[in-house]
């Protein structure tokens, strides 16, 4: 296999066809508003905007907080087990059309818990919809519980006991919300107990918070992927750090334009993280919110940064099948499929 030798022209359609796996996708993110008015609906919820066009024009943010006022309002339409399973399942369908392979969720229990909505509803519908994602389309998945870093460590502290009776439901934890002044040694002690259940640790890191924040969220949180991590790039150790140790980046190009990390998907340093030899991947993180689902990610960022090549397109696909928490035969069978798409014959 060598993809050198594939023209630019096949580029599109191999980017849309390949296998892939999503690493960091808020699942609470990919409620479109269509559903949203669906399930207020159903809910008997009534909400600030009077139709989906209103709620979809509203999706102009400035920053990572005014993208979360609305993330939240959103979120107050899921009540019951159905509800996360209807969420979920329409995502998935979303990730079969786009050819993701395995997905690791994120879900926020904090946002629903802080409504009534008990911890046991929330992994009930969102466990029902891995197993028919699994069982009806083939799409592997896993559960990462994340705490609210604007909240307290003794709250997210309280959530992992809320979650600990449904330990076999979820494979690790992840830390989101807004990032600048919640530094990652906020949350010290719960990620320490965390690891010492066994858990998988991944972090926001890098995004709009500076390359410190990535610094202290392996050596303080020792996280196994930072997610986003694009500020790794103004710290040149940092960067020497993580390609040695092979930390892998969950990067999430058209959010970062959304949210204006990066004015333009053309001044994106994807290429850069790349060439410096980083376990970077692509991923669609709020793609109800952002404009895409991954493979609008994978399109558009090679259509704006025409530097990139089917070799890097490779790369990106098996740099998300060795950063996932899947087994290693999962990972062995998902890295022939990809080389066979990638094979100049194929």
């Amino acid at each position: 296999m060598n993809p050198d030798t594939i023209p630019r022209d096949r580029l599109p359609a191999l980017l849309c066809t390949a296998p892939k796996a999503e690493l960091h996708i808020h699942i609470e993110g990919s409620l479109e508003p269509e559903l949203i008015f669906a399930l207020a609906q159903r809910n008997g919820v009534s909400l600030a905007y009077p139709s989906v066009d209103a709620l979809r024009a509203a999706y102009a943010f400035t920053d990572l907080q005014s993208f979360l006022d609305i993330y939240y309002a959103g979120a107050s339409v899921l009540l019951k087990a159905q509800d996360f399973e209807d969420m979920a399942m329409a995502y998935f369908h979303r990730a079969k059309t786009d050819h993701v392979v395995h997905a690791e969720l994120f879900f926020d229990p904090q946002t629903h818990t802080a409504r009534g909505v008990s911890f046991e509803t929330v992994i009930a519908g969102l466990s029902r919809a891995c197993e028919r994602a699994q069982n009806e389309l083939g799409i592997s998945s896993a559960l990462i519980l994340c705490f609210l870093r604007h909240l307290s460590e003794e709250e997210a502290f309280a959530t992992l006991e809320e979650a600990l009776p449904f330990r076999g439901q979820f494979i690790g934890v992840g830390l989101d919300s807004s990032e600048r002044g919640h530094p990652p040694e906020k949350f010290a002690r719960v990620f320490a107990r965390c690891r010492e259940l066994g858990l998988r640790l991944v972090a926001h890191a890098g995004e709009e918070g500076p390359p410190e924040y990535v610094w202290s969220a392996l050596d303080v949180l020792k996280v196994e992927r930072i997610d986003h991590g694009v500020r790794s790039v103004e710290d040149p150790l940092l960067m020497q750090r993580l390609a040695r140790d092979r930390v892998p980046l969950t990067v999430c190009p058209l959010s970062n334009v959304k949210l204006c990390v990066f004015k333009t998907l053309a001044e994106h340093n994807l290429p850069a993280l790349l060439d410096a030899g980083l376990c970077a991947t692509v991923n669609s993180d709020d793609p109800a919110y952002f404009g895409g689902y991954m493979n609008q990610n994978f399109v558009e960022v090679f259509d704006a940064l025409p530097q990139l090549t089917a070799r890097h397109a490779h790369q990106l696909m098996a740099n998300s099948f060795e950063a996932s928490f899947a087994s290693d035969a999962q990972k062995l069978q998902w890295r022939e499929a990809l080389d066979n798409v990638f094979s100049p014959t194929a």
